[in-house]
């Protein structure tokens, strides 16, 4: 495997290199750096022009110039790269520095809300193969994924933010549009879960009265501008979540592993009323080291209690751990809301222009919510467009191995459908989703230049787009520098994951 992984760096660093000398020799061939001076009028232009010359070394040779870019470049194995000025002499290292953070920022979250929603979704059109459901998803699959991005993004800024916070302001909703989103909500959990017509009308149906009834309820204490949920929520909401992953993994027969989680609910809990004071206004160092801490608290449960499941019984836990730890952090943001809201601007928490509030001063949670908000809406439009490909890569991939011998041997044998889709199907079905994975992470990083530009986010796309129209190598080739290594890294997780799900890959 190391000598696997070495070849292919090799190779990939050679593609870069190849790559890279293409990338300059077009870009600064795509036009004239000094035009715009030019065609000025100002008393000191050859200043400027001389000026200019200077900062992206235009008299030197196009071969020198890319020379020092690579020297720069290297200089980043000792940790101080050099990447160059842009044509108004600030050092591009600083730009991208920015740049990627609000970039990866949006592209890593959307990325992982693609992954978990797509391929659920996807397992679930496989199960339920030619159902209502599958219908109704594959429609809306196809639909986002030739929508325009920019025309999703406009309706997204006007629903999602303007009219929303509109609504905000007095949030009410009558009888008919709580009826509808329930109705809504039970049509697709009743679909999805499947069964006779006696259980999905049950399912529906159950599901029907409690969305109404939470509706309702939130409606009339004005839960949408004073939300909380407290730690009895939180409880219940982590017992859920522990539930299920001992259910899809090992099924709640497997004692040991069900012990281990709930033990870890139970620590998490009483972390929680421990920890109260330092959650209410803490650092990222604090949620940090408490999340490590709790990390530490599930292996150490999953290894007491797992016996001959311990290994289960630890990624159970470490899952349970994650997935409560998220569940608090999205109680503190809430205990916020009110206080956010009065403190924003006109009290409107969506903006449809930039990455953040410029110059806003508030707590931790209130600053959490401000760049919270303004990521919502790119992040959600990037995780609509992936989901559609994901959940249709998934199910043609289940539905494939569903099909395969060891399968029907495996229900042959007695086996419940749950063992068969999580132990055998479903680890074999997500190889192929794993090339998608990692191509789509470096797609999504050049390709949210539209994102980016229709919400005003100062990323990568507008580091690149900036640069080639200023006919600029430095921040174009700085674009291209990060764009590519993500490839590259991205691949090469794809290859060792590959080794992980079938282990005769290895040989």
């Amino acid at each position: 495997m190391i000598k696997f992984i070495l070849r292919r760096l090799g190779i990939s660093f050679l593609v870069l290199l190849g790559g890279s000398l293409l990338m300059f020799v077009l870009t600064i061939n795509s036009g004239d750096p000094l035009a715009d001076l030019r065609e000025s009028n100002a008393p000191n232009r050859d200043n400027l022009i001389a000026q200019r010359i200077a900062n992206m070394r235009l008299d030197d040779p196009w071969y020198e110039r890319y020379g020092a870019w690579l020297a720069g470049v290297g200089k980043c194995v000792v940790g101080s790269c050099d990447l160059g000025l842009n044509r108004a002499g600030i050092p591009v290292i600083d730009l991208l520095g920015s740049a990627a953070a609000a970039t990866l920022r949006l592209v890593i979250l959307s990325t992982l809300l693609a992954i978990v929603i797509g391929i659920g979704v996807g397992i679930l059109t496989a199960i339920r193969q030619y159902s209502g459901f599958d219908y109704i998803v594959t429609f809306f699959a196809f639909m986002m994924y030739s929508l325009p991005i920019f025309w999703a993004a406009v309706l997204l800024k006007e629903y999602g933010a303007i009219r929303f916070n509109d609504w905000i302001a007095e949030p009410q909703m009558t009888l008919w549009q709580i009826a509808l989103i329930a109705a809504g909500l039970a049509f697709v959990i009743a679909g999805s879960l499947g069964g006779d017509a006696r259980r999905r009308l049950l399912t529906g149906g159950g599901t029907f009265l409690f969305v109404f009834a939470a509706l309702f309820y939130f409606d009339a204490v004005d839960w949408f501008r004073q939300p909380a949920l407290g730690v009895v929520v939180v409880a219940l909401a982590s017992l859920g979540a522990a539930l299920l992953l001992v259910m899809l993994s090992s099924g709640l027969g497997n004692k040991n592993v069900l012990y281990a989680a709930l033990t870890t609910v139970a620590a998490g809990v009483v972390g929680y009323v421990v920890f109260g004071n330092q959650l209410d206004e803490p650092t990222w160092g604090t949620l940090f080291a408490l999340f490590g801490l709790s990390i530490v608290v599930a292996v150490v449960s999953g290894a007491l209690w797992g016996g001959y499941s311990r290994r289960m019984a630890i990624w159970v836990s470490v899952g349970v751990a994650t997935m409560m730890s998220l569940v608090v952090v999205v109680d503190k943001a809430l205990a916020s809301w009110a206080s956010y809201l009065d403190s924003v601007r006109n009290g409107r928490p969506i903006s449809t222009i930039g990455a953040e509030t410029p110059n806003y001063d508030g707590t931790f949670w209130q600053e959490f919510l401000d760049k919270g908000t303004q990521l919502l809406l790119p992040t959600i439009l990037l995780t609509l467009v992936s989901v559609a490909s994901y959940s249709r890569y998934t199910r043609s991939s289940m539905l494939e191995v569903l099909e395969q011998d060891y399968v029907r041997t495996a229900r042959s044998k007695g086996l419940s459908e749950r063992v068969v889709i999580t132990k055998h199907a479903f680890r074999n079905a997500l190889i192929p989703i794993t090339t998608i994975v990692a191509f789509d992470f470096a797609n999504l990083i050049g390709g949210a230049l539209l994102t980016e530009t229709v919400f005003g986010w100062k990323g990568m796309g507008e580091l690149f787009r900036t640069g080639l129209t200023q006919v600029d190598p430095a921040p174009v080739m700085a674009f291209f520098l990060v764009t590519g290594t993500a490839a590259v890294v991205m691949n090469m997780l794809a290859d060792i994951a590959y080794a992980f799900l079938d282990p005769r890959i290895r040989r």
